[in-house]
């Protein structure tokens, strides 16, 4: 990672940018089988957004030029007693431009290390089967299998 490239905590300054390069990853996801509309939920992660920035669990990476990176994380709360603590990363983005710079490794190991401090024992994240690229991030993080999600489409007069 570029020296000049910084992770580090933000405020809703940056709340928009971010919202922005948000809306460009759940556009890119839709190549790799993504249901979510992308422009059209900008609002609604905008105030997930402030809500992480608030909570302290987004950080940015910040180069010369702005945010080039973000990562959302929590630990998860569960309805369930469960024999371990959760850490969920919610999105990781990286501009396409700095990918392979490790500006991505840096901010997964940022939010692993929150986590670890709220007293996550795991940390689990989600990418879309069809990402390769992602998957294979994670698998070279150290990140494994745990459980699989099904989806069959149902086919109705309204498919389409």
């Amino acid at each position: 990672m570029d020296p000049e490239t910084a992770i580090e905590r933000t405020t809703l300054e940056d709340a928009s940018t971010i919202a922005d390069l948000w809306v460009d990853l759940a556009t890119d996801q839709r190549a790799h089988g993504s249901h979510l509309a992308a422009a059209a939920n900008r609002e609604r992660i905008l105030d997930s957004i402030s809500h992480h920035i608030a909570d302290d669990t987004l950080l940015v990476a910040r180069a010369e030029e702005g945010v080039v990176g973000f990562v959302m994380f929590s630990i998860e709360r569960r309805l369930y007693v469960v024999s371990a603590t959760r850490g969920t990363v919610h999105n990781l983005y990286v501009v396409p431009e700095r990918r392979g710079e490790r500006i991505g490794s840096a901010l997964l190991e940022a939010a692993e290390t929150e986590l670890a401090a709220a007293g996550a024992d795991r940390i689990c994240l989600e990418a879309l089967v069809g990402n390769e690229e992602a998957r294979r991030f994670y698998e070279n993080n150290g990140y494994g299998p745990h459980r699989i999600e099904f989806e069959k489409r149902v086919e109705t007069d309204n498919s389409t």
